[in-house]
């Protein structure tokens, strides 16, 4: 009896002493996190930590909505966007324990009609290679961003991207292959990949406040709304984007209470309760080192110079005071994820917030390393040093806007009616371009994504209203060909520049 009330009196010595610390740190982040809520302008957020297995701070904070004003809470539901692909290793990881696939699989072994540009990389891809971003093809998003194409179709366009690197050669991150995967597991697996993930992730997470399908956010209630800095107009909400043909490269939707029993299942090495998810192998390969990473791939690289920059399945890697931190970001407009885990200190966060460009994120992610982690209660001064470096990269791009505006060329005119612009124009990779009139100015609509009020800039060039969503305008440009005609326009916007082909006036 002597014997018991000494042990039961060491645990609860022991378990007062480990509170009081949490409690110290709990308050030091929570103090943290209000100051960089006030000074990044964020409507809502939310942020876990988990350390040891266990979730050991937990907080929500904020509006759901700068108009309705409704409270942030636990369940609310935010976009995981690109924290997505860690799931979707995982559910391929599970495929791969029960012997339905291998990693270094042909893809088309799985899917005969998957194609690239040229055949040799077509042939070679293996299973792992489309989630490592090396096959030799930079970003294409606007594939997906401005389409509405099925995922089949979105994978046929892809095929027309062409390669800038042998096989493996380099990284170059991009979304389209991760929605390959995500095809992969449908065919293996014999389900669709988000009823694949449910069954086998979120169930046995007990994650109730989970989707994977955007669309049902609207059915199951209590989600954010996306919110932008407008150079113009300030903080603003914009509409949701549902972007289901991508999902597996970043459509799901959680809440900060689910996101504590995901991190915690991997702070425990794919184990929940007395279940085992994946092995252990299995496990590790996910956060093995697959590729190299350019150096110049996070803005905070240039803070502390990480040893090596590399990429595993669905995460970011580099050195932190001497241990692998394992994380990503997301980002949908208007709204932001992260999720970082350092397995040998058993020390985990996820942030949700509902502000594009919220990249606090990058801040609490390591201010939570230090306290957590590394038992450092000071620390370096993360949220002033990640906002000067991001605050300073907000000021270029406004400067780079007025640049823009201020480059119009004054008192020209166009070379013909509005009507002789009008038409559709092609291009094999981003499909059609639908010129019209309408309310006496021109309006494109390409693939049902449309963009009104097409002002004329100068010359042949006219530049549309802001689109709602993204909140950025767009050139398009109608050079003229040896005959005085018009046979193609010149699409330019953000991070992209393309032309299409004249094929019906």
């Amino acid at each position: 009896m002597k014997e018991l009330l000494i042990v039961l009196l060491f645990f609860f010595v022991n378990f007062n002493v480990t509170s009081a610390q949490y409690e110290v740190k709990n308050e030091i982040l929570d103090n943290f996190i209000q100051k960089g809520i006030e000074d990044w302008e964020i409507p809502g957020m939310v942020t876990v930590v988990v350390k040891n297995g266990a979730v050991v701070f937990q907080k929500a904070y904020g509006v759901k909505d700068i108009n309705t004003q409704q409270p942030v809470d636990y369940q609310t539901m935010f976009s995981m966007a690109s924290t997505t692909k860690a799931l979707v290793a995982i559910a391929l990881g599970i495929l791969v324990d029960r012997g339905k696939i291998d990693w270094d699989d042909k893809v088309i072994k799985h899917l005969p009609d998957f194609k690239l540009d040229n055949i040799y990389t077509t042939s070679e891809a293996r299973v792992v290679d489309l989630l490592t971003h090396n096959l030799g093809i930079k970003n294409t998003d606007k594939i997906w961003v401005w389409d509405s194409l099925s995922t089949v179709d979105a994978m046929e366009r892809y095929s027309h991207a062409k390669s800038v690197y042998p096989l493996r050669g380099g990284f170059s991150y991009q979304n389209m292959m991760y929605i390959v995967a995500g095809e992969v597991i449908t065919r293996v697996s014999g389900m669709d990949w988000r009823n694949f993930i449910e069954k086998n992730i979120f169930a046995p997470l007990n994650m109730k406040h989970s989707a994977t399908r955007a669309s049902d956010i609207i059915r199951l209630g209590n989600y954010v709304t996306p919110h932008v800095d407008d150079y113009e107009d300030g903080l603003v909400a914009i509409p949701l984007n549902f972007t289901e043909q991508v999902g597996a490269a970043g459509g799901l939707w959680s809440c900060i209470e689910d996101m504590g029993k995901y991190m915690s299942f991997l702070i425990n090495r794919g184990i929940v309760g007395y279940d085992t998810l994946l092995r252990a192998e299995t496990f590790d390969y996910l956060y093995k080192s697959h590729v190299l990473v350019s150096a110049n791939a996070y803005s905070t690289y240039k803070l502390f110079k990480p040893n090596f920059h590399t990429y595993g399945l669905g995460w970011f890697q580099h050195d932190y005071r001497g241990e692998k931190l394992d994380f990503h970001t997301g980002s949908l407009a208007g709204l932001v994820a992260i999720a970082g885990i350092m397995h040998r200190k058993k020390t985990a966060v996820y942030f949700f917030a509902n502000k594009g460009s919220a990249n606090l994120r990058h801040a609490i992610m390591y201010k939570v390393m230090d306290l957590y982690a590394f038992d450092d209660n000071k620390g370096r001064d993360w949220h002033k040093e990640i906002f000067d470096i991001y605050s300073a990269s907000t000021k270029r791009r406004i400067k780079r806007q007025i640049k823009t505006d201020d480059s119009r060329i004054k008192g020209t005119k166009p070379s013909f009616d509005l009507q002789e612009y009008t038409g559709k124009y092609s291009n094999d990779m981003f499909g059609e371009i639908n010129v019209e009139i309408k309310n006496n100015s021109l309006c494109f609509n390409i693939n049902n994504y449309t963009f009104y009020n097409l002002k004329h800039w100068h010359y042949n060039t006219f530049r549309s209203d802001k689109n709602l969503e993204w909140r950025y305008r767009v050139f398009l440009n109608f050079p003229i060909n040896t005959k005085g005609a018009i046979d193609k326009l010149q699409y330019s916007g953000p991070y992209i520049d393309v032309d299409f082909k004249r094929i019906k006036k």
